[in-house]
């Protein structure tokens, strides 16, 4: 125990490493809660005494204390930089979670991120004062239909899930504009879609139909026309799908849904395994998010709203939300009413402006970057990095559907685990102590204990040498029934393993001081 009565992890080398009064260990330094640090009674700035002047809140007024520990300014910057120092991150090493797509964030996007001009512009500025950041809008427009060959799109979803929303909205929008509202309602879902698309489903207030998936983890047309009909709405498909293979009857599958009166939604987490190889609307897709930073290396949520565009087809392109994007006789126009757009029957707003600027100029400027050819390059190299490692760890771990070519993830199952004494969550928990954060695991559902693996293009050879090198003593160890390196694990971490179950049915939502540990007699 420290001296807050937390316990503590010893130091690398053995169990008997002696502890420490403070709980530091070296330039590792144990950190207390800001409650523990600070006091309710005090605060580390002065604040002048508030003039006379009307409360406004009514009864929303704070009638006592606010609570919280005032901290002085060294007190708070070395709080925040210790925990900092405990962050695991794309800059500490590599993130391997699959679906996550956790690539590095070149620090050229940041930059142009921060020119005058785009990391000052603010929302509620006249449209006349923005034309440079209209027109970087329209460009980065341009460049993802082309690469997705969709002839419409809208940038105002704030991320990959509300982008699922804006896409499923203008296909239920296109639906009743058929006059088909009252029969159309059911969405079909392949058992290997991504884990958000049932709820947005369930959000737009359409119920879920599951379609089973193939012994090869791939969704068969034949299933799909058994389950078509006049009350269905769409499909909502991953392609490459969760289980790291694309859907090589994508095409057909369309035409079986197209013809059957429905839609095509897919889920773009994984564009970046087919950019620049394969497009979406040549495939017969209706709509489609694109999450930047999953493809386009903007950062997850950019220190703020993150991005999640939508392209979509001629078949729904009229029902987009506002704001849309034109281009008119002065340039590029902002239409934020309905009734200035030409033929276009939005089904609403989703945000209350247009999108996150910071998010688009990293992601223009990745693009530009690369040009065509670079993007294509950036897909090749993520889907051989996730074969180098599935070639690496095949004679070790169990592939579910066999040691066949995977897309930008590879899929492994609990298999090879079975009578180990060793579980997926043992395995990755192990992971940490050898300086790796954990894949995905336990996802995809129609895989038991998976763990599903993204190296992502910006890993190099060597950095996946040892990857594999390290995930292979891992498994040898795990083989040989040293059943005591994982259930414990981890060990070096600066906090053991946690009782997660007891956490999310017992969380502890206030602090209480502690009580206190009496000094050691001499």
């Amino acid at each position: 125990m420290n001296r807050q009565g937390r316990p503590t992890t010893p130091g690398v080398g053995s169990a008997e490493t002696h502890a420490t009064f403070t709980g530091n260990r070296a330039i590792l330094q144990e950190e207390a809660l800001l409650f523990e640090l600070g006091r309710a009674d005090a605060t580390g700035v002065d604040f002048d005494e508030p003039e006379p002047f009307i409360a406004r809140l009514g009864t929303l007024e704070r009638t006592g204390d606010i609570g919280l520990p005032g901290l002085s300014e060294p007190e708070a910057v070395r709080h925040y930089v210790r925990l900092s120092q405990r962050n695991f991150s794309i800059d500490t090493g590599p993130v391997p979670l699959g679906s996550c797509t956790m690539k590095h964030n070149p620090r050229l996007n940041e930059r142009m991120a921060r020119l005058p001009g785009f990391a000052d512009v603010h929302p509620l500025q006249p449209v006349s004062t923005v034309p440079g950041a209209l027109a970087l809008m329209q460009e980065l427009a341009a460049w993802l239909m082309e690469i997705t060959g969709m002839p419409a799109i809208s940038l105002s979803p704030r991320a990959g899930a509300h982008g699922e929303l804006c896409g499923m909205a203008a296909i239920k929008s296109a639906i009743a504009a058929k006059g088909e509202a009252a029969t159309r309602k059911v969405v079909l879902v392949p058992d290997s879609a991504h884990g958000t698309n049932p709820a947005t489903a369930a959000m737009v207030g359409m119920p879920v139909r599951a379609v089973p998936v193939r012994a090869d983890g791939t969704v068969d047309p034949a299933e799909v026309a058994k389950l078509v009909g006049p009350d269905i709405a769409a499909l909502m498909i991953t392609n490459p799908n969760t289980c790291g293979l694309f859907e090589r009857d994508i095409a057909e599958i369309a035409r079986i849904v197209h013809e059957a009166g429905a839609y095509i939604y897919c889920d773009g987490a994984n564009l970046n395994a087919i950019m620049g190889r394969a497009r979406p609307g040549d495939l017969g897709i209706d709509a489609m998010q694109i999450n930047l930073h999953k493809t386009f290396s903007t950062p997850h949520g950019g220190g703020g709203p993150g991005s999640g565009p939508v392209v979509l087809s001629a078949r729904v392109s009229a029902f987009a939300p506002l704001p849309l994007l034109r281009t008119g006789a002065d340039g590029v126009e902002l239409v934020e009413v309905g009734a200035d757009a030409d033929e276009a029957r939005p089904f609403g707003r989703l945000s209350a402006f247009h999108g996150q600027m910071g998010m688009f100029v990293r992601a223009l400027t990745y693009m530009l970057s690369h040009g065509g050819d670079g993007l294509a390059q950036a897909s090749d190299d993520a889907v051989l990095a996730a074969n180098y490692i599935r070639v690496g760890l095949a004679d070790l771990m169990s592939l579910p559907f066999g040691n066949r070519l995977c897309m930008q993830e590879v899929l492994f199952d609990d298999a090879w685990l079975k009578d180990s004494g060793v579980t997926t969550l043992d395995f990755a928990k192990a992971m940490i102590d050898e300086g790796y954060h954990p894949m995905t695991m336990y996802f995809p559902l129609v895989v038991h204990g998976a763990m599903l693996i993204e190296p992502t293009e910006s890993e190099s050879k060597a950095s996946l040498d040892l990857f594999v090198a390290t995930l292979r003593d891992l498994a040898l160890a795990a083989r040989a029934g040293d059943s005591e390196r994982f259930t414990g694990a981890p060990y070096y971490a600066p906090r053991r393993r946690l009782d997660e179950t007891r956490a999310a049915r017992q969380p502890v939502l206030r602090w209480t001081p502690p009580a206190p540990i009496a000094e050691a007699a001499e």
